[in-house]
């Protein structure tokens, strides 16, 4: 039980396999009973306010910065109003690529979304919630398993729609408004601490890879201006002369295209080296024999990075796998630890964006890296920097993964949450809500935009892979 929330007391078969028992007093309607599909081209482009849909809604597309791929004329795009609902049920097999939103304000999205407004009556909020649900739990990816990957307007409008009356339907809404306000400060507040505690490695990092273990070496002047004085007994060679660069590799467009998946080989994009903490140890996708004949394969224990979409995030593999060409791999000389290059190229991310050519989308090449400068201390000195940076940080690792995992059982409450609701295991009737002002509200944006933005890079992978 949720909160102390109660069930109804009287339940039915829904007949919808997954719904399973209903409230007694609510209805099962056909979508095409209470939706009405409607497709208007922007023919003339005189609309220009795009919409995105993103995995947490529909949110407005930075022109500058767009999510996604754009096209050159927005008159293929469709028209869209406020409170329609929109869906995208496409390539089915791979649950992030479809989504559910409500549309917050008039635009245009791509033709290959689903447009759906409601015909009469009802809090389209609430029908929102509902279809969410269905995304959430991986019903619209069920339906489109097999040969069916892409699900059209008639099949919306052919499922079973869960309806309680009006008022019911209202009281759901500001139900589940109140609590997701609630989840949504509970998140910032454990992003703002791993930020904290990453500020502190990082500081740590920092100090220790650039000025060493000993407060009282003599110094020098590297030359280098994000430098600044090192110990005078290190040396400040180019990063080509003391590593081995390797470029990773993905000759084939589109890069999603299916007949090079499924096989033995992990495939790794650059998502997974920005979220390692320091080992990436998993994978979600893998190559078969033709993927790995178009990539490339690094062995375990490779130092990587990336070199587009989020630059110059460093992680070790901790098993083989092939990467596409937005990852360099590093393999050290003899006179260099891999675990003290880590530090050093993890305390250099500011610099590799600064060096990254804006003409080009940001990306960074071999050439680029190999001739950036960087401290190497001598080999017995690396090795005390690395036990000393990672006694001093691994209660900050601890603390952080703990908030991650905090922030994952937030998000899996919060589904739960919207499921037993919309679908009436719990009963909501007669619980008092607080009103929202509108400070709560701009919060809960904010929250969300910071959410979309953890999502650009991923947004920006699935576009890449179209290419």
């Amino acid at each position: 039980m949720i909160e102390g929330l109660k069930t109804y007391a009287e339940y039915k078969e829904s007949g919808v396999p997954w719904l399973g028992k209903i409230p007694k007093s609510w209805d099962i309607k056909r979508g095409k009973y209470l939706f009405r599909f409607k497709k208007e081209l922007n023919s003339n482009a005189l609309h220009t306010n795009v919409l995105s849909l993103t995995m947490r809604g529909v949110v407005n597309n930075n022109p500058d910065d767009p999510v996604g791929m754009v096209p050159n004329d927005y008159a293929s795009y469709q028209l869209f109003r406020k409170n329609d609902l929109v869906f995208k049920l496409i390539d089915l097999e791979n649950f992030k690529t479809s989504r559910v939103g409500l549309v917050h304000e008039d635009g245009i999205m791509s033709p290959a979304y689903i447009r759906l407004s409601l015909i009469d009556g009802g809090d389209i909020r609430y029908f929102y919630h509902q279809f969410f649900d269905l995304y959430l739990r991986g019903v619209f990816n069920q339906l489109g398993a097999g040969v069916r990957a892409t699900l059209g307007p008639n099949d919306l409008l052919d499922l079973g729609v869960v309806l309680p009356g009006f008022e019911e339907q209202t009281q759901i809404v500001r139900y589940l408004d109140t609590q997701d306000h609630r989840i949504n400060r509970l998140i910032r507040d454990k992003r703002r601490l791993i930020e904290l505690l990453n500020e502190q490695k990082k500081a740590i990092i920092h100090h220790t890879v650039t000025c060493g273990l000993d407060p009282n070496a003599h110094l020098k002047s590297s030359g280098i201006d994000w430098l600044g004085e090192v110990p005078e007994h290190w040396q400040i060679p180019r990063l080509k002369q003391v590593s081995r660069i390797l470029r990773g590799k993905f000759t084939h467009r589109p890069r999603n295209d299916p007949v090079l998946y499924d096989g033995p080989y992990p495939f790794i994009q650059t998502g997974a080296v920005a979220q390692a903490n320091k080992f990436i140890t998993s994978y979600k996708q893998t190559l078969n024999e033709k993927g790995l004949a178009v990539s490339k394969m690094f062995p375990r224990g490779t130092l990587v990075m990336t070199i587009a979409a989020n630059i110059g995030d460093v992680a070790i593999l901790d098993l083989d796998a092939c990467f596409p060409d937005s990852v360099v791999g590093f393999v050290p000389k003899d006179e260099v630890d891999r675990d003290f290059l880590y530090y050093v190229l993890r305390n250099m991310k500011d610099e590799f964006l600064r060096e990254a050519p804006v003409n080009t989308q940001g990306n960074l090449n071999i050439e680029r890296i190999g001739a950036m400068y960087i401290p190497i201390a001598p080999l017995k000195e690396q090795i005390e920097i690395i036990v000393y940076i990672e006694k001093q940080t691994v209660y900050l690792n601890n603390a952080i993964d703990q908030a991650r995992r905090e922030i994952d059982l937030l998000r899996e409450y919060r589904t739960r949450l919207i499921s037993d609701v919309v679908t009436g295991k719990l009963d909501v009737r007669g619980v008092e809500l607080p009103a929202m002002d509108e400070a709560e509200v701009l919060e809960d944006i904010e929250i969300r935009e910071e959410t979309e933005a953890e999502e650009h890079i991923e947004s920006k992978e699935v576009a890449n892979a179209d290419e």
